[in-house]
Protein backbone atom coordinates (compact mmCIF):
# COMPACT_ATOMS: atom_id res chain seq x y z
CA UNK A 1 0.00 0.00 0.00
CA UNK A 2 1.80 2.84 -1.41
CA UNK A 3 0.46 6.15 0.59
CA UNK A 4 2.53 8.52 -1.63
CA UNK A 5 4.75 11.38 -0.48
CA UNK A 6 3.93 13.28 2.28
CA UNK A 7 2.11 16.51 2.46
CA UNK A 8 4.25 19.65 2.06
CA UNK A 9 3.02 22.23 4.74
CA UNK A 10 3.67 25.75 4.28
CA UNK A 11 5.71 27.29 6.56
CA UNK A 12 6.29 30.88 7.70
CA UNK A 13 9.19 32.39 8.88
CA UNK A 14 8.75 34.82 11.97
CA UNK A 15 11.26 37.65 12.49
CA UNK A 16 13.76 37.36 15.91
CA UNK A 17 12.35 38.57 19.04
CA UNK A 18 13.14 42.31 20.31
CA UNK A 19 16.10 42.54 23.03
CA UNK A 20 14.36 44.75 25.72
CA UNK A 21 16.81 45.61 28.94
CA UNK A 22 15.94 43.88 31.37
CA UNK A 23 13.87 45.83 34.19
CA UNK A 24 15.55 47.42 37.62
CA UNK A 25 12.89 47.07 40.31
CA UNK A 26 13.66 49.84 43.22
CA UNK A 27 13.63 48.19 46.55
CA UNK A 28 10.03 48.95 48.56
CA UNK A 29 9.90 51.18 51.21
CA UNK A 30 7.49 52.19 54.30
CA UNK A 31 6.55 54.85 55.90
CA UNK A 32 6.64 54.44 60.08
CA UNK A 33 3.99 55.01 62.06
CA UNK A 34 4.99 58.13 64.35
CA UNK A 35 3.20 60.11 67.48
CA UNK A 36 3.75 63.01 69.33
CA UNK A 37 3.82 61.84 72.59
CA UNK A 38 1.19 63.21 75.01
CA UNK A 39 2.32 65.04 78.25
CA UNK A 40 0.06 64.18 81.23
CA UNK A 41 0.58 66.16 84.40
CA UNK A 42 0.73 64.93 87.45
CA UNK A 43 -1.91 64.32 90.52
CA UNK A 44 0.26 66.67 92.50
CA UNK A 45 0.79 69.42 90.10
CA UNK A 46 1.51 72.81 91.97
CA UNK A 47 2.43 76.03 90.78
CA UNK A 48 6.89 76.45 90.03
CA UNK A 49 8.21 78.88 92.25
CA UNK A 50 7.28 82.43 91.48
CA UNK A 51 4.15 81.94 89.36
CA UNK A 52 0.65 83.11 91.56
CA UNK A 53 -1.68 80.47 90.88
CA UNK A 54 -5.57 80.97 90.76
CA UNK A 55 -7.88 79.99 93.53
CA UNK A 56 -10.82 79.08 94.75
CA UNK A 57 -12.32 82.56 94.46
CA UNK A 58 -11.16 83.51 90.87
CA UNK A 59 -12.94 80.36 89.67
CA UNK A 60 -16.35 81.46 87.68
CA UNK A 61 -19.47 81.17 90.10
CA UNK A 62 -22.32 78.66 89.47
CA UNK A 63 -25.13 79.20 87.32
CA UNK A 64 -28.38 79.25 89.62
CA UNK A 65 -30.15 76.19 89.31
CA UNK A 66 -33.47 76.13 86.60
CA UNK A 67 -36.79 75.59 88.35
CA UNK A 68 -38.48 71.96 87.98
CA UNK A 69 -40.63 71.64 85.50
CA UNK A 70 -44.49 71.71 86.57
CA UNK A 71 -46.02 67.91 85.67
CA UNK A 72 -49.06 66.08 85.94
CA UNK A 73 -49.64 62.73 87.04
CA UNK A 74 -52.14 61.23 84.21
CA UNK A 75 -54.85 58.96 85.89
CA UNK A 76 -54.46 55.17 86.25
CA UNK A 77 -51.28 55.21 84.96
CA UNK A 78 -47.74 55.91 86.46
CA UNK A 79 -46.82 58.73 83.90
CA UNK A 80 -46.11 62.35 84.43
CA UNK A 81 -46.83 64.73 81.72
CA UNK A 82 -45.14 68.24 81.74
CA UNK A 83 -47.13 70.89 81.53
CA UNK A 84 -46.05 74.23 79.33
CA UNK A 85 -45.40 77.73 80.87
CA UNK A 86 -48.98 79.83 81.00
CA UNK A 87 -47.56 81.95 78.04
CA UNK A 88 -47.00 79.36 75.74
CA UNK A 89 -50.05 77.61 76.68
CA UNK A 90 -52.21 80.91 76.18
CA UNK A 91 -50.06 81.15 72.55
CA UNK A 92 -51.21 78.06 71.39
CA UNK A 93 -54.87 78.12 72.35
CA UNK A 94 -55.37 81.48 71.25
CA UNK A 95 -53.87 80.11 67.58
CA UNK A 96 -55.73 77.63 67.14
CA UNK A 97 -58.93 79.17 68.22
CA UNK A 98 -58.29 81.34 65.34
CA UNK A 99 -57.11 79.07 63.14
CA UNK A 100 -59.84 77.10 63.27
CA UNK A 101 -62.26 80.50 63.22
CA UNK A 102 -61.05 81.43 59.81
CA UNK A 103 -61.42 78.01 58.42
CA UNK A 104 -64.67 77.43 59.71
CA UNK A 105 -65.56 80.84 58.35
CA UNK A 106 -63.76 79.80 55.20
CA UNK A 107 -65.80 77.16 54.15
CA UNK A 108 -69.00 78.47 55.10
CA UNK A 109 -68.44 81.60 52.81
CA UNK A 110 -67.57 78.81 50.21
CA UNK A 111 -70.48 76.96 50.77
CA UNK A 112 -72.83 79.85 50.36
CA UNK A 113 -71.00 81.25 47.21
CA UNK A 114 -71.16 77.92 45.45
CA UNK A 115 -75.02 77.83 46.23
CA UNK A 116 -75.93 81.46 44.87
CA UNK A 117 -73.65 81.47 41.99
CA UNK A 118 -74.46 77.60 40.40
CA UNK A 119 -77.98 79.05 38.72
CA UNK A 120 -76.36 81.59 37.75
CA UNK A 121 -73.28 79.63 35.72
CA UNK A 122 -76.21 77.31 34.71
CA UNK A 123 -78.38 79.61 33.00
CA UNK A 124 -75.21 81.23 31.14
CA UNK A 125 -74.20 77.78 30.47
CA UNK A 126 -77.55 76.62 28.78
CA UNK A 127 -77.48 80.20 26.75
CA UNK A 128 -74.07 79.51 25.47
CA UNK A 129 -74.63 76.32 24.23
CA UNK A 130 -77.68 77.31 22.50
CA UNK A 131 -76.34 80.03 21.08
CA UNK A 132 -73.39 78.18 19.86
CA UNK A 133 -75.83 74.96 18.30
CA UNK A 134 -77.98 77.46 16.62
CA UNK A 135 -74.93 79.34 14.95
CA UNK A 136 -73.81 75.91 13.83
CA UNK A 137 -77.09 74.69 12.15
CA UNK A 138 -77.46 77.86 10.49
CA UNK A 139 -73.82 78.47 8.76
CA UNK A 140 -73.93 74.81 7.62
CA UNK A 141 -76.42 72.60 5.63
CA UNK A 142 -75.67 69.49 6.97
CA UNK A 143 -75.98 68.25 10.41
CA UNK A 144 -73.28 69.73 13.09
CA UNK A 145 -69.56 67.96 13.00
CA UNK A 146 -68.88 65.97 15.83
Amino acid sequence: MDLGEPPVFPSLRLPEPVVLPRPVLEVPRADLPSYKPLVVPPSDLRAPPGVKGTTESDKPKPKPPVPPVPTVRVPYTEMDVPVPDGIVLTTAATTAVVSVAATLTATSLFKWLVTVMKPVFKQAWTKITKKKESSNFSSSSGPPDS
